[in-house]
């Protein structure tokens, strides 16, 4: 595996807390903890005539509202903000960073500003796996993230009930300005998919599955998913991620530990023409987990050993992947205590 030089992961680094950071800024109301069911949220809550409103700021943490406060103090003009940004974005480029072509880069700064990522949206397939290269400091190759026209959303369902807020505009609009029409689904007036008209660019939105798979509604984002086993644990804990497009766009992603180990599953699951995906999903898990093993042993394990225990079907999934790993299978074999 080849890596970014030390100057590219600072710059990385730095793009990311900006843009981070950004979400905190300019206020309208008062900064608002919210605890429900043991988790704290924190909103913007401000009154608009008679009515409070609140706007979801994000998961509470150790430095939240430590963050908030000296971000209210910092008076560095928007402008400029957007400007440092952009130029992180062209050393990262110049640096060898993969981008996005124009349409999907707008597409996902449209997502952003609508809030789907803030929302609880996180990017999954090789989307995802693209932007482990910033998270991992990972020069990658265009074999190894060979485009695909589909971008893949998914989020709890719980958590998008549990928000109370909305993305705005909606998620449809956004989509409809972007020339993509609602795909047909086996449940007349709902739909999880959504085709560009103009191309064979395709939206799935998705969520974990606790019980049958089918169709549910995300009321954050305004639209169905379709319910699919073994992503509650894909999307457990997701990340913040850059995506290196003009003056930078914030989206979440999985953790890469997680995807690594997902990918092996998934890759079991694939059938008939769905298959020929397969091979794709074990080279992206084997290049991450190369990499982990030695740049993060502990989560990788830690992961694994969180997938094992959760049942026979999830062993022998991921044992029939690793069996046709066999470097990726010793990998994972000496993180075992």
């Amino acid at each position: 595996m080849h890596h970014h030089s030390a100057l590219a992961h600072a710059a990385y680094h730095d793009l990311l807390r900006s843009l981070r950071d950004e979400g905190l800024r300019d206020l309208r109301g008062t900064p608002t903890l919210i605890r429900r069911q043991g988790r704290g949220y924190w909103y913007d809550s401000f009154r608009v005539g008679t009515q409070v409103r609140k706007r979801y700021l994000g998961e509470d943490g150790p430095d939240m509202a430590a963050r908030m406060q000296a971000l209210r103090e910092d008076r560095a003009p928007a402008e400029q903000r957007r400007r440092d940004r952009a130029r992180l974005v062209r050393l990262l480029r110049a640096e060898g960073f993969l981008g996005l072509d124009p349409t999907s880069g707008s597409l996902m700064a449209a997502l952003a500003a609508a809030g789907v990522f803030r929302l609880g949206g996180t990017i999954v397939g090789t989307h995802a796996f693209r932007l482990y290269e910033g998270e991992l400091n990972l020069a990658l190759s265009l074999e190894q993230t060979a485009q695909t026209d589909d971008l893949d959303i998914a989020s709890f369902e719980r958590l998008s009930l549990a928000l109370e807020d909305a993305a705005a505009p909606p998620v449809q609009q956004v989509l409809a300005d972007f020339d993509f029409a609602p795909a047909p689904s086996l449940e007349p007036g709902r739909t999880w998919r959504w085709r560009q008209t103009q191309g064979t660019a395709l939206v799935e939105f998705l969520t974990p599955a606790f019980g049958a798979e089918g169709l549910r509604d995300l009321p954050a984002l305004g639209v169905q998913a379709q319910a699919l086993r073994h992503l509650n644990y894909l999307i457990a804990k997701p990340i913040p991620a850059a995506i290196p497009y003009r003056s930078g766009v914030l989206v979440q992603i999985p953790r890469p530990e997680r995807f690594a180990i997902h990918k092996l599953i998934l890759a079991e699951r694939r059938q008939g023409a769905d298959r020929l995906k397969a091979a794709k999903d074990r080279a992206q898990a084997a290049c991450l987990i190369e990499v982990l093993a030695r740049d993060r042993p502990e989560d990788l394990a830690e992961a694994h050993e969180d997938a094992l225990s959760r049942g026979p079907r999830w062993r022998e999934r991921i044992a029939a992947s690793l069996s046709r790993l066999p470097d990726t299978a010793r990998l994972l074999s000496a993180l075992s205590p």
